[in-house]
């Protein structure tokens, strides 16, 4: 009976490899680092790290950068020398740049029951093709509709632009597996990368006055973006199409 009880000191020594081990699991997963972003209320690649952030329920000071269409802070240009845009990650003293480079560092870096990338490879593969399919093919086609200079020009990019949502929503199709999202019933990687364009052709459907996103094309997509725009970790940071439409006519000078 007398071997089995613990002494005073072999307690103590417990509960000092427990704080320990405690400190040690909050410095692996980051928890212990100040934690600083760097955007713009408008940009939807800022927007993509702000929701990463909010799902994995990590607390960080927001910096706003006040007028970056005209000048850029010391700080962003010492935390993203190589390309001078937001958004940037502060961690400790390590910054991180490019949207999708951020929310992936920050699903690994805080590790919870809720994953933003899928743990199988082949699903976690596919999640990073369609992401790079919308900052490539996707903004591509947005931009070109946006700076054709003429009509020949606005109906070729037009086209495009409808193919490459008509390619997104196959992929909503078949990922989101009868759910409401790309992940299917939780935001996942996709969504978060492909939340970022909702603004910007919300814009263009505004100025052009074409609907992209329609119920005969895109059903799925359109009640997508509607779940999208609603859910709890992006409403707060999502500016609406009102405000995306006077950032637009302020950064282009269009009345």
């Amino acid at each position: 009976m007398l071997k089995n009880k613990k002494t005073d000191n072999s307690i103590s020594r417990d509960t000092t490899q427990i704080k320990k081990k405690q400190k040690t699991d909050m410095s692996q997963n980051g928890s212990n680092s100040t934690v600083k972003l760097i955007g713009t209320w408008s940009s939807p690649f800022a927007l993509r790290a702000r929701i990463a952030l909010h799902l994995k329920s990590v607390e960080y000071e927001y910096i706003e950068e006040a007028d970056v269409l005209k000048s850029k802070s010391d700080l962003l240009l010492k935390s993203n020398p190589i390309h001078k845009k937001v958004p940037v990650l502060i961690h400790g003293d390590d910054s991180i740049c490019e949207s999708l480079n951020i929310v992936q560092y920050v699903d690994e870096a805080w590790p919870s029951k809720l994953s933003i990338l899928p743990s199988n490879p082949k699903e976690r593969a596919s999640a990073r093709f369609w992401a790079h399919f919308v900052d490539g093919k996707g903004f591509e086609s947005i931009d070109a509709v946006a700076g054709a200079k003429d009509e020949a020009g606005r109906m070729s990019a037009a086209g495009n632009l409808m193919e490459s949502l008509a390619a997104l929503e196959e992929a909503f199709q078949k990922s989101s597996k009868g759910g409401e999202f790309f992940g299917g019933e939780n935001i996942g990687y996709v969504d978060i990368a492909c939340g970022a364009i909702v603004g910007p052709l919300s814009v263009i459907e505004a100025f052009s006055g074409v609907k992209f996103l329609s119920p005969d094309t895109t059903p799925g997509l359109i009640k997508w973006a509607e779940k999208f725009r609603a859910h709890e970790a992006v409403k707060p940071y999502m500016p609406t199409v009102a405000e995306f439409v006077e950032f637009a006519k302020q950064k282009f000078n269009v009345q």
